[in-house]
């Protein structure tokens, strides 16, 4: 995927909006065109000569000219806008389809860089179907008045013919330049949007830990970065305009002056004096569109890169089609290496409820990192393999679905709480069962969130959860996971932001809901929290990348010192 193709493939899916929209352009270029030549006419015919009849002719021809004329542009902008505005919702939803794929995009650009591409450069994109039929119509505008002129006058002709595709070809050589500085300018905007998004969504613990000044200085550097890169493709753009429209202004202006020694010597008549005066007064507009091309098609094309840049990023994970049995199923992680982890060896059996201490945050957040998917298989070493299938070669639907890994750091989004506990209702993939959801509220403790508010399970979020405080946030987030019921679930420290009372609510819900009798899940839960810890079946500590002890956490606190520092705080 490059940059031309993306381009390509919009005309191609608009071409007939194109082609039509084009055509009816031209058709208003020409009819603009003939307004000069029919004045002439009605001067050389009519006003010299005193015939009425002439007069009236010819001025009917006028009207119609201007009626034709403007139905062609507000039919043929109609069209065009249609086209343009459904190619850049096209794009947006690709770009965004693209980032959102449920294997995942290898890419280095961060969630703001993202989004800049999936708007501005989606648009930016988009606007070259616009671009086109501008080019046909100037080019149409400058073929007429060429051969008008060529038939009033052969040098005045030719002066068109030989002028235009001249000053052309030498703007051209700077559409190069062009393209690189907007592509820059717009490679630097996205950067200073992502650092705006991690700024804004961390904005309250930068302040809590009084890191806000430094993280303001950093965005104010790269937002000073943005701007130079801006001014400087700026300067380039309208430098380039300001010759564009100087080359233009001159050779219509030489027209103009040459039609007036013809007049003098009497080559031509009054009324094709005039007729050449209204086509060189008439040239500039088209004139001045066709110099601006290369900058068009520059700022097109740089975002066209940058949309093709996204599309043809490859997937995280490959799609590979080996199955998973039937539940439950166990999870084994063997010899893992990445980032801290040492050759983790880590075994969970089906229908049982771990409990994973790491000392050191790193072992766990890598750990919890290669669980979520959130990596190509080549860049860990070690095997995750569910119900002895390894993830890797797995189905990534199966393995997804098998496998849900709830982070510590999770999303909340803006609709009502049923909507961010109970996924996929809208769409009927999932039935809505009214018991379900009962139990899942009370095992996560979220059933006191919608208690307190009034509305009760329609109570509207806002962006991000920001109308719900960060213990219940995550109570939502906890309750969402439950609700899917997968076989093996992976909770990351899912109780930080609540009292010790509701975390103990908690887990004896979580214990109740997915480990009571008749139950068959599997649970990870990647914690420090003693009173999570009391409920589960064993303990696996990890310290320095590897298994350093596991048991019971009755065991585990009368015998080691070091799991008493880490959970007895």
């Amino acid at each position: 995927m490059t940059g031309s193709r993306v381009l390509l493939t919009g005309i191609s899916r608009n071409r007939r909006w194109l082609t039509l929209g084009s055509a009816m352009y031209g058709g208003h270029q020409i009819c603009e065109a003939l307004v000069p030549v029919v004045i002439g006419v009605i001067i050389d015919r009519a006003v010299a000569t005193g015939d009425v009849a002439q007069l009236v002719v010819w001025v009917a021809v006028l009207a119609v000219l201007f009626l034709v004329l403007s139905l062609m542009w507000r039919f043929g902008a109609r069209l065009l806008t249609y086209a343009e505005a459904g190619e850049g919702a096209n794009l947006r939803i690709e770009v965004a389809g693209t980032i959102l794929r449920p294997r995942g995009v290898r890419t280095d650009l961060r969630s703001g860089e993202l989004l800049t591409i999936s708007s501005s450069d989606a648009d930016n994109a988009s606007y070259f179907l616009d671009y086109i039929p501008r080019i046909v119509a100037s080019l149409t505008a400058v073929t007429v008045c060429a051969v008008t002129l060529l038939l009033i006058d052969v040098p005045l002709g030719l002066g068109v013919v030989l002028g235009t595709p001249l000053v052309l070809v030498v703007l051209q050589l700077s559409e190069p330049l062009i393209t690189r500085r907007i592509q820059h300018q717009q490679a630097t905007a996205g950067r200073a949007a992502a650092v705006a998004t991690d700024l804004v969504a961390g904005l309250r613990p930068l302040r809590g830990i009084g890191a806000h000044e430094p993280a303001s200085r950093r965005y104010r550097e790269v937002s000073r970065r943005s701007l130079r890169a801006t001014l400087r493709a700026a300067r380039t753009q309208r430098g380039f305009e300001g010759i564009s429209a100087t080359l233009s202004n001159l050779l219509a202006a030489g027209i103009a002056i040459a039609a007036g020694w013809l007049a003098l010597d009497g080559a031509i008549t009054i009324g094709q004096f005039v007729t050449v005066i209204g086509l060189a007064q008439f040239l500039v507009e088209p004139l001045a569109q066709l110099t601006v091309v290369p900058s068009w098609i520059a700022e097109a094309r740089a975002s066209a890169n940058r949309v093709a840049m996204v599309l043809s990023a490859p997937p995280l994970v490959p799609d590979d089609t080996a199955e998973l049995p039937a539940p439950p199923h166990g999870l084994d992680v063997t010899g893992l290496h990445y980032g801290s982890l040492q050759g983790l060896e880590l075994s969970v059996a089906p229908g049982e409820l771990v409990g994973v201490v790491a000392p050191r945050a790193a072992d766990a957040e890598a750990l919890v990192t290669v669980l979520a998917g959130q990596l190509a298989p080549e860049d860990y070493r070690g095997t995750v393999a569910v119900a002895g299938v390894d993830v890797a070669v797995a189905g990534h639907r199966a393995a997804r679905a098998a496998l849900l890994v709830e982070p510590h750091t999770t999303d909340v989004f803006t609709g009502t709480l049923r909507s961010n506990i109970v996924v996929g209702d809208d769409e009927g993939s999932r039935p809505d069962d009214p018991d379900l959801l009962d139990a899942v509220l009370r095992a996560s403790a979220a059933d006191d969130v919608v208690e307190v508010h009034a509305d009760g399970l329609d109570t509207p979020v806002s962006e991000r959860g920001a109308s719900l405080s960060g213990g219940q946030r995550q109570r939502v987030a906890l309750a969402r996971a439950l609700h899917t019921r997968p076989p093996v679930l992976v909770l990351h420290d899912p109780t930080t932001a609540v009292d010790p009372v509701t975390e103990q609510t908690i887990a004896r819900g979580l214990r109740a809901l997915r480990h009571g009798p008749g139950r068959r899940g599997t649970t990870l839960l990647v914690t420090s929290s003693p009173i999570l810890l009391a409920t589960v079946d064993r303990v696996v500590v990890v310290d320095d990348g590897v298994v350093r002890t596991s048991g019971t956490h009755d065991e585990l606190v009368d015998r080691d010192d070091d799991y008493r520092r880490a959970v007895l705080r």
